[in-house]
This record gives C-alpha cells, sequence and structure tokens, in this order.
C-alpha cells in the first residue's frame, strides 16, 4: 500500500471494531439526528414546545401561528442543513476517497468558491432569476471549478498528485474569491440579496428553493452509494484497482459527476460552508474504518447532524442575534484543519 494510501487509513481499532455493530451505530446516527432537528425547530424568536412542534408536523392547522413558523420558517431552514451537510461530507469522502488525499474537501479544493461565484454572476447578470437558476449556476460553476483544479494539479511530474491539487485548490480558491468580492463591492444591490448567503447561511431558506435543489443533492447520494465498492477499491491504488479489472477512469467520471451535483446544489442552497467534506469523513472512518460502503452513509448522517448543530449554536451564541452557520463551521473546522495538516499529511 502507498504512502498516499496510509494517510487515509485510520488506526485499526476503530470505535465500531466489528462489523455487527456497523448497523446498530448507524441506526443511532439517525436517532441523534432527529434529536437534533426537533431540538432546532423549538428554537428561534418565538419559544415552541416540542408538542407544538409535534403537532404542526402531524396535524397541521393553518389558523394557528405557531404552526405557521414551523412549516414556513422553521422546517425549510432544518431540512436544508440535513441536506447541506449530507451533501458537502459526502462530496468530501468521494474526493478524499479518489485522490488519497486527507486535505481534500469540496471548499479546499476551490469547487465551492468556483459555485458561489456562478451564483453571485446570476445574480449580477440577471437581477432577480428564478430559484432554479441558482442551481443551473452553482452546477456550472462547481463543475469549471473542479476542471481547472484537476487541470492545474496535473502539470509536471508525477500528475496530479494530492499535494498539487491541494495547491491548485487553494490558489483558485482565492483567485475566485477575489472576483467574487469585486462584484459586491462593486454592486450594492447584489450584495444587499446574497451579503448573508456569501458567508453561508440557513436563514432565510425557503420551501421552494429547497425543492428546486434537493432533487440534484438526493440523485448524488444515492450515486455515491452506488459507486461505494468502487470507491473503496480506487482509494487504495489505481494499480489495485486495475488489477481488479475495474475502470477507474469511468468510475472517476463519475464520481466528478455525483461530486460536481452535491458540492453545486448544496452551495446553490446555502451559499459556501467550508470543512464539513473535510471533518466528517475522518470521524466516519474512525468509526468504520475504510470500507465506502459504509463511510458515505455514516458520512451523510454526521454531516447532516454537524450541520443542524453548529446552526443551532449560531443561533445561542449571541442571542437574539445569530451568526452565519458557515462561520461557526469554520470555527470547529479551522483548527482540525491545522491538526490534520500538521500530523496526518507528515505521517
Amino acid at each position: 500500500m502507498t504512502a498516499q494510501t496510509q494517510t487515509l487509513s485510520p488506526n485499526p481499532t476503530r470505535i465500531l471494531g466489528s462489523r455487527t455493530l456497523l448497523l446498530p451505530g448507524l441506526i443511532a446516527c439517525v436517532g441523534l439526528l432527529i434529536g437534533a432537528l426537533l431540538w432546532s425547530i423549538t428554537l428561534g424568536a418565538a419559544d415552541i414546545t416540542p408538542e407544538v412542534v409535534y403537532a404542526s408536523l402531524f396535524n397541521f392547522d393553518d389558523s394557528n401561528f405557531d404552526h405557521l413558523i414551523i412549516q414556513t420558517v422553521r422546517l425549510p431552514r432544518v431540512l436544508a442543513g440535513v441536506i447541506v451537510g449530507a451533501a458537502l461530507a459526502v462530496a468530501g469522502a468521494i474526493m478524499q476517497g479518489l485522490t488519497r488525499n486527507p486535505l481534500a474537501d469540496s471548499g479546499i479544493l476551490g469547487i465551492n468558491s468556483g459555485a458561489s461565484f456562478a451564483v453571485v454572476m446570476a445574480v449580477f447578470l440577471l437581477g432577480n432569476p428564478p430559484l432554479s437558476v441558482y442551481a443551473l449556476f452553482g452546477f456550472i460553476g462547481a463543475g469549471t471549478a473542479a476542471a481547472l483544479v484537476y487541470f492545474l494539479g496535473s502539470f509536471g511530474r508525477g500528475g496530479a498528485t494530492p499535494l498539487k491539487l491541494t495547491l491548485a485548490g487553494v490558489i483558485l480558491t482565492a483567485f475566485i474569491s477575489s472576483f467574487t468580492t469585486a462584484i459586491l463591492i462593486s454592486d450594492q444591490e447584489t450584495l444587499d440579496k446574497i451579503r448573508f448567503w456569501t458567508a453561508g447561511s440557513l436563514a432565510g431558506r425557503e420551501m421552494p428553493l429547497l425543492i428546486q435543489t434537493a432533487p440534484y443533492i438526493l440523485i448524488g447520494l444515492l450515486g455515491a452509494l452506488l459507486i461505494s465498492r468502487q470507491i473503496t477499491t480506487i482509494s487504495l491504488g489505481d494499480d489495485v484497482a486495475k488489477g481488479l479489472g475495474q475502470n477507474t477512469l469511468w468510475v472517476k467520471g463519475l464520481a466528478a459527476v455525483i461530486v460536481v451535483l452535491l458540492a453545486g446544489g448544496a452551495v446553490a442552497l446555502a451559499g459556501p460552508i467550508g470543512f464539513v467534506g473535510l471533518v466528517v469523513p475522518h470521524v466516519a472512518r474512525l468509526f468504520v474504518g475504510v470500507d465506502y460502503r459504509w463511510i458515505i452513509p455514516y458520512s451523510a448522517l454526521i454531516g447532516g447532524l454537524l450541520v443542524t448543530l453548529a446552526d443551532v449554536g449560531s443561533r445561542i451564541m449571541i442571542r437574539p442575534l445569530e451568526l452565519p452557520v458557515g462561520v461557526m463551521m469554520a470555527m470547529l473546522g479551522a483548527p482540525f484543519f491545522i491538526w490534520l495538516a500538521r500530523w496526518k499529511v507528515k505521517r
């Protein structure tokens, strides 16, 4: 096994050491996620009890003001958090597996910034485009950024190594972000429309936007599960995968489309939220090892849970004000990134 592969290999003594515990662990994650969702729905300017939340979900009364708040404001927000967290976490897991790079993440490799720039351009050029345009431009921006990072990272001896891909992603992110900032500074109207969104936020997410973007993300999640076995093989090295008769080029191409669907949809829905795809796959490997048939569903659930809890923290930290969830994730993810770069890559 190569040194690059070893950087992604967890301690052999994983927390769920027996495969018989993996399914119960997955069920436990579902329970924790449901609990976090119910807690998140109860938080807000108006205090709403869990009993009212239950009644709103299963016995909706459109004449009840609390029920309307839950259905039109809080439920879309928490559902967006789950979907975005799952999408970014699974995208990060796929990228880490395919590149055998422990620092791979849609934010670090420039995909989020590409999608964000494209959405800002859509608002700048079209004024107030329909919701479907957000998703379309997000996918175009994400796909273009992914192609550019791979192209830049492929220069020189050795091809697209993990280090060169990471450097290319960081450089492209800085380059694209400068253009995004320039547009927002020069056009006050565009800035006013998406100021909070550019920091990565779930506030004000509405059900129509969720309905527009969720199908793409769900297709991406399903596709990730379908190719999880192939990703496991590729994560052991291209030579191993080819020796087992796997068409690595086809798998990588399909995986790239899936990552674009996941990252582009997540950015179109909630803006550029960083570090989810970096942190969550490593946590999942700590529990389940290196089998992507388990890493991907665990990453989806843990990612949804992490973003939901980060959103809760953003609302209770400086009440009655709130921070964008992207800021909370940066506060959590930056120290993890430093530790990962310092110890895992060095090893």
